[in-house]
């Protein structure tokens, strides 16, 4: 019985020191909130943003590296835990956390580029000096 005690009191302080995080896409619309170990790194994040991402928004992420995570005006870094990255000031117990979420434009493929690149330059100066 002892033990049985002793393994619920466990899960009971793994439950509370789990944060709640909800990510704020750029139209206001949001993913979770979801419950997150404090040990979990923001590039773990950025996947579960990836898989959870809404299949009706356009112009959606491709890769991890295509997102960023901002937390109290601040870029987080992939390899940084929740735990570093979060900001104490103004958070309260048992509250969310809301981290935005900013998706780094598609890059044009060479073959438009080249396209572009061939066409006339609209900023050229076409004067003559003579």
């Amino acid at each position: 019985a002892g033990f049985l005690l002793e393994s619920r009191f466990i899960r009971l302080m793994a439950e509370e020191e789990l944060i709640d995080l909800k990510f704020r896409l750029a139209d206001g619309t949001d993913i979770g909130p979801s419950k997150y170990s404090p040990s979990t790194t923001v590039g773990a994040l950025k996947e579960k943003i990836l898989e959870q991402w809404p299949k009706d928004k356009e112009n959606g992420p491709k890769a991890t590296n295509d997102v960023k995570l901002i937390n109290a005006g601040k870029i987080l870094e992939d390899c940084r835990t929740i735990a570093e990255s979060r900001a104490p000031v103004g958070e309260l117990p048992g509250g969310v956390i809301t981290m935005h979420v900013v998706v780094r434009p598609p890059f044009s493929d060479k073959n438009s580029d080249n396209i572009l690149d061939d066409s006339p330059k609209k900023s050229s100066c076409s004067c003559s000096i003579m």
